[in-house]
C-alpha cells in the first residue's frame, strides 16, 4: 500500500510553556536572508498546540501539525516529541 501524503503544514520547535490543560506553547524559530543587507536574520513565533495526553515538558523539541480550530487560539496539534529536555 502507498502512504497518503497530507497537505497540512508541520513545524518543529521548543516547548516554552505547558501550564494549560492539554495545551503547550511551542516557539518556532526560523532563519532567512535579509533581502537588502544579505544578513541572516533569526525570528521566532509562538504557537499554541493541543497536547491530548499532557506528555510535553518545558524544553522538549516537538513537531506540531496544522489542524482544525480547537479553541480561539489553538490551530495546531502536537504530533511527536523529537527529543526530551534534560531533567536536573
Amino acid at each position: 500500500m502507498s502512504e497518503v501524503k497530507s497537505n497540512k503544514r508541520t513545524l518543529e520547535g521548543v516547548v516554552v510553556s505547558n501550564k494549560g490543560d492539554k495545551t503547550v506553547v511551542v516557539e518556532v524559530e526560523r532563519k532567512y536572508l535579509h533581502p537588502q543587507y544579505h544578513k541572516t536574520v533569526r525570528t521566532s513565533k509562538k504557537y499554541m498546540a493541543h497536547d491530548a495526553e499532557n506528555a510535553c515538558n518545558i524544553g522538549d523539541r516537538v513537531i506540531i501539525i496544522e489542524s482544525a480550530p480547537i479553541s480561539r487560539r489553538k490551530r495546531w496539534t502536537m504530533q511527536t516529541i523529537v527529543t526530551r529536555a534534560e531533567q536536573l
